[in-house]
């Protein structure tokens, strides 16, 4: 009989005690009976490992009754080594069958072959058409994409809750954090946000020079210094220079904490990490970008008036009478508007990252690089939404 009752299989485990792992094949009942005994653990399994593989790889079988009630111990290095065989014996086309576990063994197998399963399974199957790889890759976008923006939105969220939650209870917010943060990100931003814009200021006015002259028009280089700085140029470098610098730093300071779990720490005693460590800087961005746009606007003037006045021979006089006549109120707004949108986008991007940074240096520097390159690109397609939407408004 296959089946044994408890006492003999008891019986049969006393009786292998510490005897070295043993494999008795048998036909019974028109099956094959692969019993096992022994001690079947780590330091003995590779003394059936051979015999293990020639029953692996033997002809198929219509059935196998795999008999462990003999097996005295057993691990997890005997556990892996039989279910390997009965997998192996199952893509075969055998049915296999244990019987005789113990109560060890029947905890142990199945948490095994658990274990076993997404090793089988991490091997993706291979796409040999380059449109299914392409939009595999594009689906896996889309929905990072998605998640980020979802998790944007809940820091968003949070931060409006959690400030209305502290100006209601009127405490906990700290003006002192705050003014850091501005020094840090707005005033330390100050020289490089100037050297930029009125090099790129100047840059325009040379280019528009050399080109207008040949039409007789020099004098339209205000124009288009003063329109293009005043609407586009001075917002977009000022966003895209404090996502390099300061953005980075927000991705950094976080994932670091991440990487210390003084984010978790947080958590513990009660505080949230988002209003402890992103509303503070999400505020400074918010009052640091359109005070910076606004040096980066004169900066570029700044470095157009010199240029015109050594190309062009336009005296700063002139340039700023013909400043006055080209733009008005609507032409400073329209770039001042902007700036306190792509400051939120630049802290809720860079917050993000460094919520997503891992335990390793690695993915610390990973993030980082990621939220300085989509917070630029946002910042860019930002900018675009808000040109048409001004075309459409006729503003």
């Amino acid at each position: 009989m296959l089946t044994k009752d408890a006492d003999d299989a008891s019986d049969n485990r006393r009786a292998g005690g510490d005897q070295p792992p043993h494999i008795d094949v048998r036909e019974e009942a028109g099956r094959s009976v692969w019993a096992l005994s022994g001690v079947w653990n780590t330091r003995s399994v590779h003394l059936v490992d051979a015999q293990m593989r020639e029953l692996e790889a033997g002809p198929a079988r219509e059935g196998v009754v795999l008999d462990i009630s003999a097996v005295s111990r057993m691990d997890t290095a005997g556990a892996w080594l039989i279910e390997r065989l009965v997998e192996a014996r199952r893509e075969a086309g055998a049915e296999v069958e244990i019987v005789g576990a113990s109560a060890a063994a029947q905890i142990l197998l199945p948490a095994v072959r658990e274990a076993l399963e997404p090793i089988g399974n991490a091997k993706p199957a291979k796409r040999p058409l380059f449109v299914i790889r392409w939009l595999e890759a594009l689906g896996r976008a889309t929905e990072a994409a998605w998640l980020d923006f979802m998790a944007g939105m809940y820091i968003l969220g949070s931060t409006i809750r959690g400030a209305q939650m502290k100006l209601g209870r009127g405490h906990a917010v700290n003006p002192a954090a705050i003014f850091n943060q501005i020094d840090r990100m707005g005033v330390g931003a100050i020289p490089v946000v100037v050297l930029i814009s009125s090099i790129v200021g100047a840059i325009v006015a040379q280019q528009g020079a050399y080109q207008l002259r040949w039409f007789g028009a020099e004098i339209f280089i205000v124009d288009l210094v003063g329109i293009l700085a005043l609407r586009e140029l001075g917002v977009l470098l000022t966003a895209i220079m404090v996502a390099g610098r300061s953005g980075s730093a927000i991705t950094a300071e976080i994932g670091s904490m991440k990487m210390r779990e003084e984010v978790d720490a947080l958590k513990v005693i009660g505080l949230n990490p988002i209003g402890v460590l992103v509303f503070p800087r999400l505020v400074a961005l918010v009052i640091a970008v359109p005070c910076l746009t606004i040096i980066a606007n004169a900066s570029a003037l700044g470095g157009g008036m010199i240029v015109a006045w050594i190309y062009s021979e336009i005296p700063p006089q002139a340039f700023i009478d013909r400043l006055r006549a080209g733009i008005d109120l609507s032409t400073i707004f329209a770039g001042l508007i902007k700036a306190p949108f792509m400051a939120l986008i630049i802290g809720i991007v860079a917050s993000i990252e460094g919520m997503k940074v891992g335990g390793s240096a690695e993915s610390l520097g990973r993030h980082v690089t990621s939220a300085v390159v989509k917070s630029i690109f946002v910042v860019i397609v930002l900018d675009g939404l808000f040109a048409m939407f001004y075309v459409a408004i006729d503003f």
